[in-house]
Order: C-alpha cells, then sequence, then structure tokens
C-alpha cells in the first residue's frame, strides 16, 4: 500500500514519522513494516508478529481517514494516521522455499546446530532460521543463564555480516518474549574491520574450524 501517513511508536519507547508518503506492507504473518524510499530494504518502523492490526476513529482535529493500530501481545503500539492512500493492492506469495546458502555455510549452520554446547557450556537450541520481518536468524539458542542469543554463520566474516547481525538484534531485543538477546558472529574467517565494529558493539565473534567441526579432528573454537 501506498498512503500518505503519519506513524507513532508507543512501547518502551518513543518514536514519531511525520505525515509523509509511505510504502506500508502488511503480510500474512501478521508483520506490518514501514517503508521510505532511500532505505533499501531495512523499515523506517515494524512490529513483528504475533500482533495485531484494528481500525479507530480517525482524530477528529485532523484531515486524517483513518487511524490503524498495530498492538503486539507486550502491549507495543505502532498507531498509523493515514490520510491519503493512493495504492492498494493484495497479492498472494505462496510459500516461499527460503534462502538457499552457500553448501559449507549451510553445513556449518547445521553442524552448530547438532552441537550447539560447543559455543559455550550450558547452551541449548531454541531454533533454526528463526524468522524475523527482516530474514531468518540463522540460530537462535539459549545461554547456561537462560540469555537467548543469537547467531549469524559465515563463511567469511565481514563488516556487512555484522550489520546483519545488528539489525537482527535491533528486532528481536524489541520482543518481551526474547529479550534481551545477545550476539555471536561466527565464522571460518573474520576480518579485522569485522571483529573491531563486533566488539564494540557488544558481539561475541568464534572462529570455526570446518574440518575440525566435520569431525576430521576433535572440534575447536578459538574465541575473541
Amino acid at each position: 500500500m501506498i498512503a500518505e501517513c503519519q506513524v507513532d511508536y508507543v512501547g518502551r519507547l518513543t518514536a514519531h514519522l511525520p505525515m509523509a508518503r509511505r510504502l506500508l506492507l502488511i503480510k500474512s504473518d501478521g508483520s506490518v513494516s514501514v517503508h521510505a524510499d532511500d532505505r533499501a530494504y531495512k523499515p523506517l518502523n515494524w512490529m513483528s508478529p504475533p500482533c495485531w492490526l484494528t481500525e479507530e476513529p480517525a482524530p477528529q482535529d485532523t484531515d486524517a481517514q483513518a487511524l490503524w493500530v498495530v498492538e503486539n501481545k507486550a502491549g507495543e503500539q505502532l498507531r498509523i494516521t493515514v490520510n491519503q492512500i493512493e495504492h492498494d493492492s493484495s497479492h498472494e506469495l505462496g510459500v516461499d522455499p527460503g534462502l538457499v546458502k552457500d553448501g559449507v555455510e549451510a553445513h556449518l549452520q547445521e553442524l552448530l546446530a547438532e552441537h550447539v554446547q560447543t559455543l559455550g557450556e550450558g547452551y541449548t537450541l531454541i531454533r533454526r532460521e528463526y524468522m524475523t520481518a527482516i530474514g531468518p536468524v540463522d540460530l537462535l539458542c539459549r545461554d547456561a543463564d537462560g540469555q537467548t542469543v543469537a547467531v549469524e554463520i559465515k563463511r567469511r566474516g565481514e563488516i556487512d555480516g555484522v550489520e546483519q547481525l545488528t539489525r537482527y538484534l535491533e528486532l528481536l531485543n524489541r520482543d518481551a518474549t526474547l529479550a534481551p538477546v545477545a550476539g555471536i558472529f561466527a565464522a571460518q574467517q573474520i576480518k579485522p574491520q569485522a571483529k573491531t565494529l563486533a566488539t564494540d558493539r557488544g558481539i561475541r565473534c568464534v572462529t570455526l574450524d570446518y574440518d575440525r567441526l566435520r569431525g576430521t579432528e576433535s572440534t575447536e573454537f578459538r574465541l575473541f
């Protein structure tokens, strides 16, 4: 949907998007995201499922046509004030086959899921390919203290991978049932710049030895 709208987030923090033309995506999984035309795929604001959209009377002191309230189970809200709808269409996309990873990268994910305690004593797996509104997290785990940990796995760890994990963490930490969520960036090689950025953001880096993980030698990790 293309609409002239104002968006207010009300929750642990507050955020305000003034009236402007924007793209609103309302997906079948219940998620709602608000996009501008200059920020690639990252939304300006969003609400992840489970959440519910209801329509309320528009504020009387405005020219708005409608007020849409998107609320999650934690009581956080996206309040979308719509002045004008310029385009509205609905499309059924069907079942998506998902992201096809490089063979080695996919196998690393499988191996770590099977032997998740190699990330730390007491680690347990919650789910592989944990879906979010902006893509799947490779592994979602819990550490020995019960804290949620998101793990992003790459063959070569570069800055864009750290940025990707940062976006996942920002989104996951909005979910009161998961927060606080820590991050682990795992790769066969991690570039120094990526390691510096990850450390600055409180993300732990793990260097993986693929051959040893496959069982040719004893599994070993080098932690930074």
